[in-house]
């Protein structure tokens, strides 16, 4: 949708002073200005519990794009600068501090017809509350509300969350923000399969032997810990990203790509997914955690999470969906491989293993990869394996869009596509249920390692092939 056909729009940022706003959310903000994606109108109010005034908080947003980027400078900062407002005081069904006045102003600046868009990046803790305010001040109706991962944290929460919400808002309103989804290849998973006759007929049990999902992290929990405390790995990368990613790779072909179809397609698959039984699941703990600030004493939180998951459909039956996250490990990635299954007879039947892959490199602007068994070059007829790949943002007419930048943008047209639904989510909380009522003990590892060493056993035969490179 063309820019000037967007209706003037102020967007209210809850935890603007936050770290997730300073990293993700006001960069990808700067961003969709600079590539003129934004309304024409528009303004953008923070919201925190400090009283600052408006040029203060946006000194504030300056220094935290001179840290994370991009580079606040000339015109295209100048009046993003302009547009920056904030209402401090906090905000809460009982005291909205000043963000009503704060608004009032900007809905008489930018004039009739003026939508919000409201985005939550606080706390879960906090989602409560926000909304309930919203309702209690008349700033939902009309209005879209983004809500940051996790959407609950046990599968009671989710629920009381899931009602709140809707007495409030209507389920077309809310955007639950998954960033994994807004990534260039996770989008290209669509195009690769459904756009290539090479791919769309063996992406099933007769061709794929197993599929791998794995984002490690060599970073830390950072000054993060009272946060990443009340979650741990599992909850916070598992049963989020990587179980949408799993339904990326298992669904069924869509009958359109449209937002309800696509959406449909990917809950439809989630429900397909076996409860997780405690040995299918490797938890673990880097050496040092209890140390980090703000980690309780004695905690018992995963750093650490390896996952075998069954998806129970004809088509995948069988199939071992093996995903892994953490913190502290030897490499940071965030690659999708479908390892194919090797010729069942012929004179090459014995190739080597895992020697035929599909990899999507997630990172950055993204990549697809193809592993494939050749002829080593020479005089012999040695076989060796080697892969060849296509950068996403080579691509001619490349304008790639990071995935915040992307998943806001689709906010403000209006495009729920690459955001989550509750029923996928509901069944995401039972497939981890048992897991949560039977929770393995978190093994210690390393840091620099490729966490607890049972993990390796989840993966067998092939082990994690990150851990190759």
């Amino acid at each position: 949708m063309p820019s000037s056909e967007l209706p003037p729009t102020v967007f209210v940022l809850f935890g603007a002073t936050g770290d997730l706003a300073k990293r993700m959310v006001l960069p990808a903000f700067l961003q969709l200005a600079q590539h003129g994606l934004m309304p024409e109108r528009w303004l953008l109010v923070g919201n925190g519990r400090g009283d600052v005034s408006h040029e203060d908080f946006a000194q504030r947003v300056e220094d935290a794009l001179r840290e994370f980027g991009p580079e606040p400078e000339g015109e295209a900062w100048d009046d993003f600068r302009g547009r920056l407002r904030f209402a401090g005081g906090g905000f809460e069904k009982s005291d909205p501090g000043s963000l009503l006045d704060v608004l009032q102003d900007a809905r008489d600046e930018l004039g009739e017809g003026t939508q919000l868009v409201h985005y939550l990046a606080i706390p879960p803790s906090a989602f409560a509350k926000v909304t309930e305010g919203l309702g209690e001040h008349d700033l939902a109706e009309g209005a879209r509300v983004v809500y940051e991962k996790p959407f609950g944290t046990s599968p009671t929460s989710f629920r009381e969350l899931d009602h709140m919400v809707h007495e409030v808002l209507d389920e077309q309103q809310v955007f639950r923000i998954d960033h994994f989804l807004g990534k260039e290849a996770s989008q290209d998973l669509h195009v690769l399969r459904f756009g290539n006759g090479l791919f769309e007929r063996v992406w099933n049990r007769e061709h794929v032997r197993a599929v791998q999902i794995d984002v490690p992290e060599t970073l830390d929990v950072a000054d993060r810990g009272e946060f990443y405390d009340e979650t741990g790995a599992l909850l916070d990368m598992i049963v989020t990203h990587l179980f949408q990613l799993a339904a990326e790779v298992a669904m069924e072909p869509p009958l359109s790509l449209g937002a309800d179809d696509l959406q449909s397609a990917r809950e439809s698959v989630v429900a397909a997914f076996r409860p997780l039984e405690p040995e299918d699941v490797v938890l673990g703990q880097f050496d040092g955690y209890l140390d980090t600030e703000g980690v309780a004493e004695g905690s018992t939180t995963d750093t650490f999470a390896a996952v075998r998951l069954w998806v129970d459909t004809d088509r995948w039956h069988g199939v071992p969906f093996l995903l892994r996250s953490g913190k502290q490990l030897a490499q940071s990635a965030q690659r999708v491989s479908l390892v194919f299954r090797a010729p069942d007879d012929g004179p090459l039947h014995s190739v080597p293993p895992a020697g035929n892959v599909l990899q999507l490199d997630l990172s950055g602007d993204g990549a697809i990869g193809l592993g494939m068994v050749v002829k080593e070059p020479g005089a012999g007829t040695d076989l060796a394996t080697s892969t060849v790949s296509l950068k996403l943002g080579a691509v001619e007419g490349a304008e790639p869009l990071p995935p915040y930048v992307r998943l806001i943008h689709d906010v403000v047209v209006g495009d729920r596509s690459l955001f989550t639904r509750p029923d996928g989510l509901e069944h995401a909380w039972d497939v981890v249920t048992p897991v949560l009522d039977a929770r393995p003990e978190a093994l210690p590892y390393e840091p620099g390692s490729h966490g607890p060493d049972a993990a390796a056993d989840l993966a067998a035969p092939d082990g994690w092939l990150l851990d190759r490179d």
